[in-house]
């Protein structure tokens, strides 16, 4: 957030009072105000004591990570959703959970979190409150700690009510060779669960179509889902969360850039009948819709079943299914079998089928 004075043992700092209710440009100046909210607000909020958040950076002891496995993992993401609060999730548990994501599948064991923090001026204390308390429960859930970060506040109408940025690091296992390239021909493709839930539940929280899907949106922390997976098979080739542009963009991307060609069969790919409804009502496409807490696996042929049992044993897993898999042609190409029986390419997303989604 800032660093703050480390207090004197004889000189106690007095602890930090926020009476104001409405984020002010006072708030970001650097004086006592930003001070007051860092402290009460964030450290409070994230339970790091004062004296951890007194220098301008965390300091991480070594050797355990060493301990832990061979490389870091480090990744950085942005998250500016609207509404900030919407059903299952909001932007705090957003911005934990996908940053986890996106270390959990390369491999990587999470362990640390930063949050930059864009605060538009007049915004209610309260809510930034409750994304504070969101962001600690979903950090504890996924084992992970909130160790440092940045405070912003812009000029009413310079940002929409609040903007997150959390960077991850994590270290990744020993062995581990995930890559984006590793396809190969006969290799299985899977899912976790239900695709499009988040996309339909940004939607819905908007008001917009007055639609009266109940849908939830899946934000989950995956680390436990895919240590459980590669704990029963290593030889998993490879791994992304499909966030924006959803299933079809992560399958995209891994046939072109192992050079070969995925197959999908539509009717094993596992959609909530509301979002199907959805989708049709408005012309939107599943395998498109953005997902926060859906991996996409691929692994060898043999492995399949017991890849596919591991994830349903776990309760972020249960409606795991194999959707498809990897041939040599057409190479750099995602083909959908139809239930009609025909076929038709799944490119990749052109533009955005939903703005401002995470």
């Amino acid at each position: 957030m800032t660093r703050t004075a480390a207090p004197s043992p004889l000189h106690p700092r007095p602890a930090a009072v926020l009476r104001d209710t409405r984020i002010t440009l006072s708030h970001g100046s650097g004086g006592k105000a930003m001070h007051d909210l860092i402290e009460n607000v964030f450290i409070a909020g994230f339970g790091n004591s004062v004296e951890a958040a007194a220098e301008d950076q965390a300091r991480i002891p070594l050797a355990p990570l060493a301990a832990l496995g061979d490389r870091l993992a480090f990744t950085t993401d942005s998250y500016v959703v609207e509404p900030l609060f919407f059903p299952g999730a909001d932007i705090g548990r957003l911005a934990v959970n996908g940053t986890v994501n996106d270390l959990a599948v390369g491999g990587a064991l999470p362990l640390f979190i930063s949050c930059g923090v864009i605060i538009e001026e007049g915004l209610d204390v309260g809510v930034l409150r409750a994304v504070v308390a969101s962001m600690r429960a979903a950090a504890d859930e996924a084992g992970v700690k909130i160790v440092t970060g940045d405070t912003k506040v812009v000029p009413r109408g310079a940002a929409d009510k609040l903007f997150l940025n959390t960077a991850g690091v994590g270290v990744i296992r020993r062995g581990l060779a995930l890559s984006v390239a590793a396809a190969r021909p006969g290799d299985a493709v899977l899912v976790n669960g239900p695709i499009g839930d988040h996309g339909v539940a940004v939607l819905n929280a908007r008001g917009e179509l007055a639609l009266e899907a109940a849908v939830e949106s899946d934000s989950r922390p995956l680390g436990a889902l895919v240590a459980a997976l590669l704990a029963v098979c290593p030889a998993v080739r490879s791994l992304r969360d499909a966030t924006r542009g959803g299933v079809a963009t992560v399958l995209n991307e891994f046939a072109r850039a192992a050079g070969v060609g995925i197959y999908l069969d539509e009717a094993a790919l596992p959609v909530r009948p509301a979002v199907r409804g959805v989708c049709e009502l408005l012309g939107l496409d599943p395998l498109y819709l953005a997902n926060e807490g859906k991996l996409v696996a691929v692994v060898p042929p043999e492995s399949a079943d017991r890849a596919l049992a591991a994830l349903r044993d776990h309760p972020y897993g249960e409606g795991a299914m194999i959707i498809g898999e990897v041939r040599e042609a057409p190479p750099g190409r995602v083909v959908l079998k139809t239930e009609f029986g025909g076929e038709r390419i799944v490119d990749m997303l052109v533009g955005e089928q939903l703005p401002r989604i995470c």
